[in-house]
């Protein structure tokens, strides 16, 4: 990413009917788990160069939903995210470093940097009028350092939930209203 062609500074709001914040996981070895957030905010603040760009999202652990309730109810308990005790994950960017986006990443209270791959997709106007902006991005983490340790060993050797967790968000702002 070396040009923001079309973003126009201020203060840019999440559209979250037009994001998807997810997560993908081994499952047993053999196979994948996905799951997504269905309520996030968040803010991009545009300033007049790359190293001004601020990107803020939270996410909200209650709407965590991965087509299976059991599972669901079992990751906002406090085995993981305990969404009681913990209503969000907060994600808030530090710096822009060519075609990554370096912030810090909370979960259960606990804060650490990650990067992610990011890509500005460009900008639009909506056939209603609204200035819309596109970003994608994407990393891994260790879920452990953040405190969400639970796991089942298998018969057969390893255990069910993988360490290795892949996020990415795909996300659209809305222009400020000057813009």
């Amino acid at each position: 990413m070396t040009a923001f062609d079309g973003l126009t500074p201020g203060t840019w709001t999440l559209d979250p009917a037009h994001t998807a914040a997810g997560f993908t996981v081994r499952h047993a070895g053999i196979s994948k788990a996905r799951g997504q957030f269905g309520e996030v905010e968040g803010t991009l603040v545009v300033g007049e160069g790359a190293s001004e760009l601020r990107f803020e999202a939270v996410l909200k652990v209650a709407s965590i939903t991965t087509g299976n309730p059991d599972r669901d109810n079992h990751l906002r308990s406090a085995d993981f995210f305990d969404a009681e005790t913990f209503p969000e994950i907060r994600f808030v960017s530090t710096e822009v470093r060519g075609d990554s986006l370096v912030g810090d990443l909370t979960i259960r209270d606990v804060t650490k940097s990650v990067t992610l791959d990011f890509s500005y997709e460009g900008t639009a106007t909506d056939p209603f009028g609204t200035y819309r902006a596109g970003f994608t991005g994407e990393t891994k983490i260790s879920r452990k350092e953040f405190g969400l340790t639970w796991n089942a060993a298998l018969e057969a050797g390893g255990v069910l939930v993988s360490d290795e967790v892949r996020i990415s968000i795909e996300s659209e702002f809305v222009a400020p209203t000057a813009a």
